[in-house]
């Protein structure tokens, strides 16, 4: 007599636009260290994506679903209930931060039991329009929301507030990585900077992120300028797209630092480039818990980042906080003397402790997700 097999409990994995981000690699990295027998992900994202890793989200048992974007109001809450219905969800995580209002909306229409809404991120005034968005949708978002999750504290006590954080209402979920992936390798270190001939003697500053106002490339192109006047063998290597990536290019070229700032384009070879690397550099406006300074600390790198994020993303001694306030001379400054002295070496052990090793994490997830059904 055959036993029936327990089918996995699915969730919905509300993405929104997937263009190769931060969220959706924290996505990604706890769906590949899960229990897939026993939860699976399906992914409902906006028809205007654009970097789904179709085949891999296949090979592991999920499902990618296209609706239409939520600029369409009613035809994303049409399609979205549809969805939501058929799949028979028992558990909808919105990681669309404030946008969250509307797909948990439509999961409560069709009665969503447990339905979580995940703080990814925070907030600057240089961004007056996404701002202005975010705060009026900030009380709102939380209307449907059953449960709430956050990848920081900052991000945690922005979206949901100081008192709900402090009553430990809210779930912290680290921005954990696969640590194995990133570990610093001389060998591939080498191999990495002949394929992109970087001289031995450059010293090589990093970046990875979208092309956004967030970023502050802008600045980091400034702080660029400075080092290369103190050390012409400098170089700076940019990964990643966006709409503000042709404004940038035009700055490089008009600061006269064509030959010195490369632009590398979308990339799946993150955890090889970091090795290339001497100093990841973020000055970004804010951030939740950039996921790249996790990757860039695991592979052993000097790390400067602005002090607009939130203080967890210091998981190594050595990592620095500089405030915008500062001038990009400042900056530079601080970068090369804290160069010059940095030793490189393998950092498994501190970022484990930190709680940043996905596969220990990972199962906090899956056993989080139990408890929420059970209740």
């Amino acid at each position: 007599m055959s036993t029936m097999k327990e089918e996995p409990i699915r969730i919905a994995q509300i993405v929104g636009k997937w263009v190769g981000g931060g969220v959706e690699a924290v996505i990604m990295n706890y769906y590949r260290h899960i229990n897939r027998k026993k939860i699976q992900f399906d992914f409902i994202c906006d028809m205007d994506s654009t970097d789904i890793p179709y085949e891999e989200i296949e090979a592991l048992g999920g499902k990618v679903i296209l609706i239409p974007p939520y600029q369409k109001p009613f035809n994303y809450h049409f399609k979205l209930k549809k969805v939501l219905k058929e799949g028979q969800y028992k558990i909808v995580h919105s990681h669309i931060n404030t946008m969250s209002l509307f797909p948990l909306f439509a999961a409560f229409c069709v009665g969503v039991k447990v339905r979580i809404i995940h703080s990814h991120s925070t907030t600057n005034k240089a961004e007056i329009v996404k701002n202005i968005m975010k705060q009026i949708l900030r009380p709102l978002s939380k209307i449907f929301a059953t449960n709430y999750m956050c990848c920081s504290e900052l991000a945690g006590r922005w979206l949901f507030g100081n008192k709900t954080y402090e009553k430990g209402q809210v779930f912290l979920l680290n921005n954990a990585i696969e640590l194995d992936q990133f570990k610093y390798d001389e060998k591939v270190r080498k191999e990495k900077r002949e394929e992109l001939s970087i001289p031995d003697e450059t010293l090589v500053l990093g970046h990875i992120g979208r092309f956004v106002a967030q970023k502050n490339h802008s600045f980091l192109i400034d702080i660029f300028s400075e080092i290369h006047k103190k050390n012409p063998k400098s170089l700076l290597l940019l990964a990643g797209q966006g709409p503000l990536e042709e404004k940038i290019r035009a700055k490089v070229n008009s600061m006269n630092l064509t030959d010195s700032v490369r632009f590398l384009g979308q990339r799946n070879d993150a955890n090889q480039l970091y090795q290339a690397i001497d100093v990841f550099v973020l000055p970004s406006l804010y951030e939740g818990l950039p996921v790249v300074g996790v990757e860039a600390q695991a592979a052993g790198l000097l790390c400067i980042f602005s002090n607009a994020m939130t203080k967890e993303t210091k998981v190594l001694d050595s990592t620095v906080f500089i405030s915008l306030s500062n001038t990009p001379e400042k900056w530079a400054s601080t970068l090369i003397v804290n160069s010059k002295k940095y030793n490189r070496k393998d950092t498994k052990k501190e970022i484990t402790n930190n709680g940043f090793n996905i596969k220990n994490e990972a199962i906090k997830l899956e056993e989080k997700y139990k408890e929420l059904l059970n209740k």
